[in-house]
């Protein structure tokens, strides 16, 4: 019965990546109806938590925004389902991060632009010399832009630039949004670097269940390490906990992290290795890496995430 089941959604998700018939690639000159007024707005499907907030910010009321992935979900790992796909058929807009971060659903966005849809890929607007590398595979780059601001204010202006394209008479709108959201990202960034100054230097190191902050890293200065690679679709090794163990003791780190969108048993793990060579390190608190926080969590819009997190390193680490 399982097998069945499997089959039938696979079907259905073949059908509507490739056959024209069942949805006609949705058009800017009628975008859905705002419910609110008379006005019409464009209907926005987000992959990503930070990608739908960034994408509300920038469009205010004129966009209807649609996140694929809720408060917690791994994007490494997530597969759409045929309801997703049909959502992004009937949009006006699709916004993904690209650069591998969605990485099961590469084909989809590459059959979806071919059939004409608006697809806009927010790592394309990020300069290729600013992109940081991905050990397990020289020939793609770290996908986790966001944990440095100056890059995420380049993604804002690709779907500043995107929704300006996409619905001509607002961009205006969008354009003076995206100048007010640069503001608030260069406050947040100034927030960082003065939180950033309570710990000392040596102390300076971030340690989590995967390699999603270097770009905090390299940005604000700290030297980071994961437990897992890039990718949470790479399992973390008997070795890899053993040798990351042993530096934690040689550092004498204080605190290591767990992550919202990855099971705490790795870093836990990692604390019982490092007991076990003599050390006590804390568990610092959780950091939300591929994912907002939830509703009632003071994490739900990029901002208030980046924040929570800089406030909980330093809280740990100073």
């Amino acid at each position: 019965m399982k097998n069945t089941t499997k089959l039938f959604t696979s079907i259905a998700l073949v059908l509507m990546l490739f056959l024209p018939a069942c949805a006609k690639p949705a058009s800017t000159t009628n975008p859905v109806s705002n419910p609110n007024s008379d006005e019409k707005v464009l209907n926005v499907v987000a992959t990503t938590t930070m990608l739908a907030d960034l994408s509300r910010v920038i469009g205010g009321d004129k966009v209807s925004v649609s996140g694929l992935m809720g408060p917690g979900i791994d994007p490494h790992l997530y597969k759409a389902s045929a309801g997703d796909v049909s959502l992004m058929q009937k949009s006006d807009v699709v916004v993904y991060n690209g650069l591998h971060l969605e990485g099961k659903m590469g084909e989809i966005f590459e059959n979806l632009t071919g059939q004409g849809y608006t697809v806009i890929c927010v790592g394309d607007g990020i300069d290729q010399s600013k992109l940081l590398g991905w050990e397990e595979d020289d020939a793609l780059h770290d996908p986790h832009i966001w944990f440095d601001v100056a890059l995420w204010k380049e993604a804002a202006k690709m779907v500043a630039d995107g929704f300006s394209k996409a619905a001509s008479d607002h961009a205006a709108y969008f354009q003076a949004n995206y100048k007010s959201y640069l503001k608030a990202l260069d406050e947040t960034d100034a927030y960082i670097r003065n939180r950033v100054q309570e710990v000392p230097e040596p102390a300076r190191v971030l340690v989590t269940a995967h390699d999603a902050f270097n770009y905090f890293g390299t940005a604000y200065g700290f030297e980071v390490r994961g437990l897992q690679g890039i990718s949470t679709d790479a399992e973390a090794g008997t070795a890899d906990v053993s040798d990351l163990a042993a530096f934690i003791v040689e550092r004498q780190i204080k605190a290591i992290f767990i992550e919202s969108s990855v099971p705490p048993k790795t870093i836990e793990a990692l604390q019982a290795a490092v007991k076990a060579k003599g050390f006590d390190v804390a568990i610092g608190g959780e950091l939300y890496s591929d994912s907002l926080g939830g509703v009632g969590s003071g994490a739900e819009s990029y901002i208030q995430t980046i924040k929570a997190n800089i406030d909980t390193i330093v809280d740990a680490l100073k």
